[in-house]
């Protein structure tokens, strides 16, 4: 897996042996970044459930100002910090180990983030819990993006009644992306002056 565009451009990433992560495929990181394309300039990144750290690190070289990487798995922190050693982004990445959940405090200092990569173990309640924090925390910017990779059986709540959900399908993966509708209300209204 490579950087697709931007500073760096076709940066070979690394990803976790073993089958413990589950990297998101070339194909489905091109279909998300073309759904951001114009949403990542500037914006406040949290990579949660990180892997390989590629989504983020991806984000950034697109002109993203910082990323928050997280992720439990002793193997898969060692590849993001090569990874990120790799692309010369280690001014711009805050690495933070351990359960997410558990790491809610240190999450928030660095917030609040305007898109959130969410691909946590697809058979795992992990998805609502981490949503759940990061909205109940306000952790999110008004305009933010909540990006998620899951299983296409996986059915996602309707539970955030401020986000719109769009999702796209690709193969067995199903990305949804979580929009705030205050931005969309805001666009719409100045679209109607």
């Amino acid at each position: 897996m490579k950087i697709i565009t931007g500073s760096k451009k076709g940066i070979w990433l690394d990803a976790p042996k073993g089958e413990t992560t589950r990297p998101t495929s070339q194909r489905v990181k091109e279909a998300v970044f073309s759904a951001l394309q114009f949403e990542i300039e500037d914006a406040c990144v949290l990579d949660a459930f990180a892997g390989s750290g590629q989504l983020s690190l991806e984000a950034l070289s697109r002109g993203a100002k910082k990323a928050v990487l997280t992720e439990c798995d002793s193997n898969a922190l060692k590849v993001i910090h090569s990874n990120i050693k790799k692309t010369g982004f280690e001014k711009l990445c805050t690495v933070l180990s351990g359960d997410i959940l558990k790491n809610a405090s240190r999450i928030s200092s660095f917030a609040p983030y305007d898109i959130v990569f969410l691909d946590p173990p697809y058979k795992s309640d992990l998805y609502e819990k981490t949503l759940r924090m990061l909205i109940e925390g306000d952790m999110l910017s008004d305009d933010a993006k909540i990006v998620c990779e899951a299983s296409d059986k996986m059915i996602f709540p309707d539970i955030f009644e401020k986000f719109s959900k769009k999702e796209y399908r690709h193969g067995n993966t199903t990305v949804v992306i979580f929009r705030n509708m205050m931005e969309e209300t805001d666009e719409n209204s100045n679209l109607s002056r």
